[in-house]
């Protein structure tokens, strides 16, 4: 005759547990967050610096700072998205929803990118401005859409205030389009809606 030793109680405390543990699971990625807020609010400053004077900006310069921001984000985005698959932990659903909003937002960008070159291919530099004045609003709008999400998803009030923060930037943005402050305020609204709280929900993780 077997000895059934497995207490059926026990064993749902232990799914209960586990199942409490996945619901409190931080959300993941915050470190890229943080980076590209970093990185792409460093690239705007510079970029206001060379229309202000304050930095060179003629020949092969100009736009040296986006293109070298970017390649840069790409090697530190390989290295911690490496990391991260090391570290493992509790992966849940609402973990792989916001990895894959976030991730398609940022091919998002990159197609945006890609689209503003062959715009200016086409129909030359003066063509062109406007439709790269608005960059900025449009970065920030598809940020809001990626916090919403995922307040959404976590159900948290102040990631709702980053969307919200984010929405409300776009506009202001676009209003700027033409003036140098346009990516003074550019770089102010990464590092405050990306970098800031990508940084805060590291901290949080690791508490």
């Amino acid at each position: 005759m077997i000895d059934k030793t497995e207490d059926p109680a026990a064993d749902i405390a232990w799914m209960r547990r586990l199942a409490e543990e996945g619901a409190e699971a931080p959300m993941q990625g915050a470190s890229i967050l943080m980076s590209a807020g970093l990185i792409f609010g460093a690239a705007s400053l510079f970029h206001w610096a060379q229309i202000t004077g304050l930095a060179p900006s003629s020949g092969p310069i100009q736009g040296l700072g986006w293109l070298a921001a970017t390649v840069l984000f790409l090697l530190v985005l390989a290295v911690l998205i490496a990391r991260l698959k090391r570290a493992g932990g509790v992966r849940t659903a609402r973990n792989r929803a916001t990895d894959t909003v976030w991730s398609a937002l940022g091919w998002g960008i990159f197609a945006l990118f890609t689209a503003m070159m062959a715009l200016g291919w086409r129909v030359g530099d003066e063509g062109i401005e406007v439709a790269f004045g608005l960059i900025p609003s449009v970065i920030m709008v598809f940020y809001g859409i990626g916090w919403a999400v995922s307040a959404a998803m976590y159900k948290s009030r102040p990631l709702w205030g980053l969307a919200v923060g984010s929405f409300a930037a776009a506009p202001l943005l676009a209003a700027l389009t033409g003036s140098a402050n346009q990516y003074l305020a550019y770089a102010a609204a990464l590092f405050l809606l990306m970098a800031l709280p990508g940084f805060l929900l590291m901290r949080g993780a690791r508490g």
